[in-house]
This record gives C-alpha cells, sequence and structure tokens, in this order.
C-alpha cells in the first residue's frame, strides 16, 4: 500500500507502525503540516494515517492548515471509504471532521493505564485476538465527548469514553498510543504543552520516572501495534474478497 501520513509535530510520528509496514513492503510518504507542507491528491494512497500533536481540533486561527486537514480526512472516510487510521489528535480529527464533538477533559490523562474493549470492541475485527482490556500509554488533555452519526466506541477507560472508535467499514481512531516506541517520551517531554500535562498530572518527580517506568512495556506495546496493523489488514482483505 501507500500510505499517506499527516504529521502535526515532527517528534509524532508512526512510531513503531513504520517499521511495521516497512516490513510489509508498504510506501509512506509524510506531510509535515505544522510546516507548511501541502496535503497531496488523495487519489494516489490507500490508506491514511493522521498522527496527533500538541494543538486542539478547534485552534483554527493559529493553525490554519487544520480547515483543509478536516476537509481532506472528511473526504477520505465519506467519499473515498479508503482505510483511515488516527492516533491522539488524528482520533480527534476522525470524530470533529464527521460532525462529533472534541472538548477538553477536566484533567489530562498521561501515561500508563488499561482500556477496556465495549461489546462493539469485542466484535469489530480490528481487535481480534486480544483479551477484553488493553494496558496501553496515554499522553491527552481533549476527548471525543459526542461521537459523530454513525460511529461506535470500540474501547473505553474511566477518564475517556472513547477510547478507540469506527465510523464505517475502516475508519479507525484511537486515543491512546500504540506506535510509542524507546525515544518517544524524551522527545515529547520537549514540547512544552506535553510536559505541562504531564507534570499536572503525575507530579515533577512522577513526570521523571515515567521513562523508566513505560521501558518494560515497549515490547508488549510493539505487540500490539503489530496486532492492530494485522488485523486491519486481514479485514481489508476479507472485505475486498
Amino acid at each position: 500500500m501507500r500510505i499517506l501520513v499527516l504529521q502535526h509535530l515532527d517528534v509524532e510520528h508512526p512510531g513503531s507502525f513504520r517499521e511495521i509496514w516497512d516490513e510489509k513492503g508498504h510506501e509512506r510518504v509524510a506531510v509535515e503540516l505544522d510546516a507548511g507542507e501541502p496535503i497531496p491528491e488523495l487519489e494516489a494512497f490507500d490508506m491514511l494515517a493522521v498522527m496527533g500533536g500538541p494543538m486542539d481540533v478547534w485552534e483554527e486561527d493559529d493553525h490554519p492548515w487544520l480547515k483543509a486537514e478536516k476537509a481532506a480526512i472528511r473526504r477520505w472516510v465519506r467519499e473515498l471509504g479508503r482505510p483511515y487510521l488516527g492516533i491522539c489528535l488524528g482520533h480527534q480529527l476522525l470524530a470533529e471532521a464527521l460532525g462529533g464533538r472534541v472538548a477538553r477533559m477536566a484533567a489530562p490523562e498521561v501515561g500508563l493505564s488499561r482500556v477496556a474493549l465495549t461489546a462493539a470492541g469485542r466484535a469489530d475485527p480490528l481487535f481480534a485476538g486480544f483479551g477484553p482490556e488493553l494496558d496501553v500509554f496515554q499522553w491527552h488533555g481533549c476527548e471525543v465527548a459526542e461521537l459523530p452519526e454513525g460511529a461506535v466506541s470500540l474501547a473505553r477507560s474511566d477518564a475517556s469514553a472513547v477510547q478507540a472508535m469506527r465510523w464505517g467499514r475502516c475508519a479507525y481512531g484511537f486515543q491512546f498510543h500504540p506506535e510509542i516506541v524507546e525515544e518517544t517520551i524524551a522527545d515529547w517531554k520537549r514540547i512544552p504543552e506535553y510536559w505541562a500535562s504531564l507534570v499536572k498530572t503525575l507530579g515533577p518527580d512522577g513526570a521523571e520516572r515515567l521513562a523508566g517506568a513505560v521501558m518494560p512495556r515497549l515490547p508488549a506495546f510493539r505487540e500490539t501495534a503489530q496486532r492492530l496493523d494485522d488485523n486491519l489488514s486481514a479485514a481489508l482483505v476479507e472485505a475486498a474478497a
């Protein structure tokens, strides 16, 4: 496949999915929207992946490219009907572009946590082979407060009711970060907005200890990303048969 990756910050990239996609022979084309790079013609791609970022979905005055990005996402899933993978901000943009509502949370959700699959999530092919709960990594201060019409919640946490969602046949969003790799926390800690939410949630000492707590979990997170990608690939093959 040719995968178009929309990024909003150079350190918010597909992480472990890059290696997974490379091993499968997929071609990745990354577009850095915050650097002014334009969105290319969508028809040339088979899958759209939209990553996270420190901006919020409503900050169009500060980030005018958000308007074009939302329009591209809307056209991608509604008109082209091709696979979509949104992570964190990309998850929220999917909801916003389709008429849902994103809102700021009472407190950020940052660090290690667990999400529980909903009944729809347990039945969804994307989560085939998973147990009823997943260990995940979180780093967000906003959430999908209202699903767009036609969307279903696939997973939830105590802090947020929409940790994963599906719209249509193959448009998926994750509020958590299955793509996390070894350098993720060090890279993100250098972003002022991210560091502030980290300290607010975990305190200064907890913020400093986060990388050490996450390191032993990285192999399991890599397995989660691999299974999610394998399941998505299998679902698409079955749908095309």
